[in-house]
Order: structure tokens, then sequence, then C-alpha cells
């Protein structure tokens, strides 16, 4: 089976910029293209071992897999397709199963920023809602990282504009209602970020928002919300 992508409806500049290179230090035999990145990824089967490919990511949110199993092998798969020809014993987890390899580590794709853009995980999943999980800021003079709620615009934008400010400082905080004085939270209760579908959950791409139009601002000239604005599709 061979899946035709249409490389040329994505635009060349969209694809600028898509991650930043702390996002993808470390990770093996990635490559910006003109208008996409690859990345080397796999899939493990515990009975027939691993199957390797070449998993190229548009600013557009498509996935494709161009698969390496043989010299002879030139199929361009979906997520799903490559899974089920790696013959993985448990299909219809392709975000777990496929990896990419950072450091010495195989790292699920749910772990990683590829799938940032993807749209995939929404059209498969239309019930289940993404949330804003609490976030925190380090403040540039004492070093005490505190906490925002962001369940509204309003303060997800007030978190927004802090993260981006270097200078931030705690008597900026929500107009001064806590000093540097006051004792930052212990990291146990750090941990619990307010995930709805997870206490323990850690950022996947599974229940965490990263991009919608409550948290990216049109009047915001970050990189961030840049680059949502101009590939998203609303």
């Amino acid at each position: 089976m061979q899946e035709t992508i249409d490389s040329n409806s994505v635009k060349i500049e969209d694809c600028a910029n898509m991650f930043q290179d702390f996002e993808v230090k470390d990770m093996y035999g990635f490559n910006n293209g003109e208008n996409f990145i690859d990345v080397i990824c796999g899939c493990t089967s515990y009975r027939y071992g691993d199957t390797v490919g070449t998993l190229r990511v548009y600013a557009s949110g498509v996935l494709e897999i161009r698969c390496e199993c043989n010299p002879t092998c030139h199929e361009v798969l979906k997520p799903t397709e490559f899974e089920k020809h790696a013959l993985k014993e448990s299909p219809g987890r392709w975000r777990n199963n496929i990896w990419v390899t950072i450091g010495s580590e195989k790292v699920p794709l749910s772990r990683t920023v590829l799938l940032r853009y993807s749209n995939v995980n929404l059209k498969a999943h239309p019930s289940k809602r993404k949330v804003h999980r609490d976030e925190f800021v380090k403040c540039n003079k004492c070093s005490k990282r505190r906490r925002f709620v962001v369940g509204t615009e309003k303060q997800y934008r007030e978190y927004h504009d802090a993260e981006i400010d270097g200078n931030w400082e705690c008597s900026r905080y929500l107009n001064g209602i806590i000093t540097c004085a006051e004792k930052e939270e212990r990291g146990s209760k750090r941990r619990a970020r307010g995930c709805h579908q997870d206490s323990s959950c850690s950022g996947c791409t599974k229940c965490v928002c990263f991009g919608c139009k409550m948290c990216r601002f049109s009047d915001c000239n970050c990189q961030t919300c840049i680059d949502f604005l101009t590939n998203a599709d609303i």
C-alpha cells in the first residue's frame, strides 16, 4: 500500500522553526528538509524485532513514514499502517508503539514534540477534551517556581506573557499577591498539575493541549503563537 502525500501543499516557510534546537537535541537522524523534517523511527515486534523507517513531519500536521525494513521496501505509510506493517502484536496505539531514538533511549512519539502539529489525535478521539494543565514560571530574582492556573483565556495569557518574559519576578505575579519571600511549592505538590484525565500526567499529546484559540494569541509576536496561527486550520 502506498499513500501519496502532496508535499507541495505545505509552504516552505511554514516549516521554519517548527521545533527549537533544544527540543530535538540528541534525536537520532533528525534532519530539516525544505518543507518538512525527518527523523529515524521504528516499531518493535516482540517476535520479529525492530522495523525501522523515516518519519516525515509536515507543518500542516501530515505524518508519513518511509519504511526501511529491507532494501526493496519503498512503502510510504501512515503511522497506523506502519505499525501493522511492522507486525506489532498489539496495534492501535501507534503514538506509544512507534519510537524515535533520543540519546541511547527509544522514546515513544507520545513523549516527544513531534506530534505537536498533528491533528490525527483529535480526529480519532473527537469526544476527548484536551486540557490546559497548571503551568510554572521561575522568578528571575529568587529562582522559585510559581504556579499559574490556566483554566481561562485571561489566565493563560497572564502565564504566557510571564513565560516569554526573561525578567519576570514574583512581585508581578497576579498583581503582586505574592513576593519572593513566599515559600516555593514542594516538588511532590508540583507534580499535580490539574490534568482531568491523569493526575500524574507528564504532558503527553493524548490529553494536554499544545495549541488552540484559547492559548495562542494573534497579538503576540512570540514564535510559538506565530507558528500556530500560521499553520493551524482555524
